[in-house]
């Protein structure tokens, strides 16, 4: 069945991701004379085998919506990954996963799971970075995440218009953070297709944040699976963690955080389970649910 189609993010998605392609990138010979940046219309027209006047209203955010096959051809004129792919057949209105599940009821599974993880930090938070339960370890590595409301909830919020919750982070690494929260907040949106709640957190973050909306206009998309990342501790310092999305449910996310074997941060981490959440004074990390009780 077709669902919504959002023309203007389609258009903007498409032109955004022909600026990007070279012709080099799909095999075509590079003329002396060019000045279009990227591909030009023709070139990607050409590649989908469809009409560059077609192409050239999709773009305008004139044209019906497209077919399943004149998607997927797009997709593969304009080399996109996975989750690029993905983001493109739903703005076109097609196979839209259903809208995930309240953020306020936490996955059993994912609960049960986290249970059977007391040696590593790990958290259940829901696609728009909402932390919805967390154990112990997480508790004192990145300290109870407790009364927040509204957009404040939701730590990409927090990322982008809160200085105390990026020290937490080094200043080298504030750039790379900043682009996965935008890519993979952009990939939730399309995926929850109007949700009232995350259209209102993107104009919230539009409003705060001129970094915010330089990264959005970028409408880069790619799902957080996994990452590097590196904490400051106010008692232990610097720990450097592994970053893993291990399961998903209902919209949600059990997150865990593991140090490589042999590290320093194993012994970090052993260190930090023994101070405990009693220890974590008053670091300017705070955020947004209340934590569960064992």
């Amino acid at each position: 069945m077709l669902e919504r189609m959002d023309r203007g993010e389609l258009g903007d998605f498409l032109r955004s991701r022909r600026a990007l392609l070279q012709p080099s990138d799909v095999g075509m010979v590079v003329g002396s004379r060019r000045r279009t940046p990227g591909l030009r219309r023709f070139e990607v027209a050409q590649l989908a085998g469809m009409s560059p006047d077609y192409l050239a209203r999709l773009e305008q955010g004139r044209a019906a919506a497209p077919s399943v096959a004149l998607v997927a051809a797009l997709a593969r004129a304009l080399r996109l990954s996975r989750d690029e792919r993905e983001h493109l057949f739903l703005l076109s209105g097609h196979h839209a996963p259903p809208a995930p599940g309240s953020d306020e009821h936490v996955s059993r599974v994912l609960l049960r799971l986290l249970d059977d993880l007391a040696t590593l930090p790990a958290l259940i938070a829901s696609d728009l970075n909402v932390v919805l339960a967390q154990n112990a370890l997480a508790d004192a590595l990145l300290g109870e995440q407790t009364g927040l409301r509204g957009f404040a909830r939701s730590c990409t919020y927090r990322w982008f218009t809160d200085p105390t919750f990026r020290a937490r982070q080094p200043v080298d690494d504030h750039e790379g953070e900043s682009r996965a929260q935008v890519d993979d907040l952009r990939a939730t949106v399309a995926a929850r297709g109007g949700d009232r709640f995350a259209a209102g957190l993107v104009r919230a973050l539009r409003a705060a944040s001129p970094e915010f909306t330089r990264l959005w206009a970028r409408h880069d998309v790619a799902v957080r699976r996994s990452d590097r990342k590196r904490i400051i501790h106010p008692v232990v310092g610097l720990v450097e963690l592994d970053f893993d999305v291990l399961a998903t449910a209902q919209g949600q996310r059990l997150i865990v955080y593991s140090p490589a074997p042999g590290s320093e941060a194993v012994g970090q981490l052993e260190l930090i389970a023994a101070l405990g959440r009693e220890r974590f004074d008053a670091a300017p990390f705070v955020t947004a649910e209340p934590r569960r009780t064992p």
